[in-house]
């Protein structure tokens, strides 16, 4: 059975510019929510992307209702599809690749395989996934849902989150919370600045970070 659901409204462009500068890295060291697991990991280096999510619930070996997603899909848009587990069967390759490029997509986020390696990179269009696969689905009909809450590296997604990842990570977050998120990111992202000029002046890190401190207080503690 299919489930198609229609496309949730697209996030501010304004937005999702801002987001685009902070690195996920640096959020992470004050969200600790909506981060998916490490298994999912960049096929591209030193890419970032920032998106709407849009989401595709995909069983079993029918890759039908991802080439449904990728007719959808508009421009800015990140695809985030559940694999429902599988691990064996890629879900897409190439040529979902090149019609992604065309349609403008951001990103393609699968929990479970791809496959074409050569032919994601070509196209451009940067992928996450946990692994590779030579096995393929096919356009059999069966079903899948488009536009649902999905979950995805352990993480639920929601169609219209915002999505943000490069080769560090993947986080997922409501629309609602980039704003103060990303600049809170990128205030950290500007001290750190100040810290490596201060350790190129000769400081020690662990004096600069306040680590000496925490360490000699624990260890008069004793």
């Amino acid at each position: 059975m299919f489930v198609l659901n229609p496309l949730p409204p697209a996030i501010a462009p304004d937005d999702l510019d801002l987001l685009v500068q902070a690195e996920p890295a640096v959020i992470g060291h004050f969200r600790f929510t909506g981060f998916m697991d490490i298994g999912i990991r960049a096929h591209f280096q030193d890419r970032r992307i920032a998106g709407t999510a849009i989401t595709v619930r995909m069983p079993g070996m029918d890759g039908s209702i991802v080439h449904y997603a990728i007719g959808q899909a508009r421009a800015g848009d990140v695809l985030v599809i559940d694999r429902c587990g599988d691990r064996a069967i890629a879900s897409l390759g190439g040529a979902v690749a090149y019609a992604a490029r065309c349609a403008g997509v951001a990103g393609i986020i699968v929990d479970g395989a791809v496959t074409d390696l050569g032919e994601l990179r070509e196209y451009g269009v940067p992928v996450w996934s946990r692994g590779v696969s030579a096995v393929t689905v096919k356009t059999l009909g069966l079903g899948g849902e488009f536009c649902v809450p999905v979950s995805c590296g352990g993480v639920a997604v929601n169609p219209g989150d915002a999505v943000l990842a490069d080769e560090n990570g993947l986080l997922v977050m409501p629309r609602a919370d980039i704003q103060a998120s990303a600049r809170r990111a990128l205030q950290m992202q500007h001290d750190e600045k100040t810290t490596l000029a201060r350790l190129r002046a000769g400081e020690k890190y662990p004096d600069i970070m306040g680590t000496t401190a925490v360490i000699q207080k624990a260890m008069e503690a004793r």
